[in-house]
């Protein structure tokens, strides 16, 4: 564990990318990101000259990132429940990665970005964002993070990563035949 310090938080960039893919692999699995999705990812969250990703850094040492997609510039797939979201989903917007160092968690540095991030999202004019939580985090503390930052449960999807683990993913349980669950959750945010 490493003492408090002053954390930087500022808008993601493509200087930030090396450093993002390291981080978001160590702790999501390899291949979880490289140049080409971490360049897509990111486009995805530019809207109206809007940055809706958000980086954290101890000095020169990055030690968390928050991806988001804008409103209008994801794709609704069989892992989305828009029936029961109660928000137009052209006013949804989409937190893909939330990724905190192991030794800088428990300091607020992802409910921060996630903050910056809705920030960034109601200026875009986005009125909710929708996220897929491994279930299987230890303690299922990705779900307990979201719900106390304002998540609610929409829908419980088994073998969410099954498909990307065959296509190299590998999951740091599972290998390369995943069957975590998700938890479709979604936050509302107030004007």
């Amino acid at each position: 564990m490493v003492t408090k310090k002053e954390i930087i938080y500022r808008e993601m960039s493509a200087e930030d990318f090396e450093q993002i893919i390291a981080l978001g692999n160590h702790v999501h699995g390899d291949g979880y990101l490289n140049q080409q999705n971490i360049k897509q990812w990111f486009e995805k969250g530019l809207k109206n000259n809007i940055n809706a990703n958000y980086v954290a850094y101890d000095g020169n040492k990055l030690v968390g990132f928050r991806i988001t997609y804008s409103p209008e510039q994801w794709d609704i797939d069989q892992w989305s429940t828009p029936s029961k979201w109660q928000v137009e989903p052209a006013l949804v917007s989409y937190f893909k990665c939330n990724t905190v160092d192991e030794n800088y968690r428990g300091y607020g540095i992802g409910s921060q970005l996630l903050k910056d991030s809705i920030n960034a999202l109601k200026t875009q004019g986005a009125k909710s964002g929708v996220s897929h939580l491994w279930m299987q985090s230890p303690g299922n503390s990705a779900v307990k993070y979201f719900t106390k930052c304002g998540g609610e449960l929409v829908q419980e999807h088994p073998d969410k990563w099954h498909e990307d683990s065959k296509n190299g993913y590998r999951c740091i349980l599972c290998g390369f035949d995943c069957h975590c669950s998700a938890a479709e959750m979604i936050i509302y945010f107030n004007d």
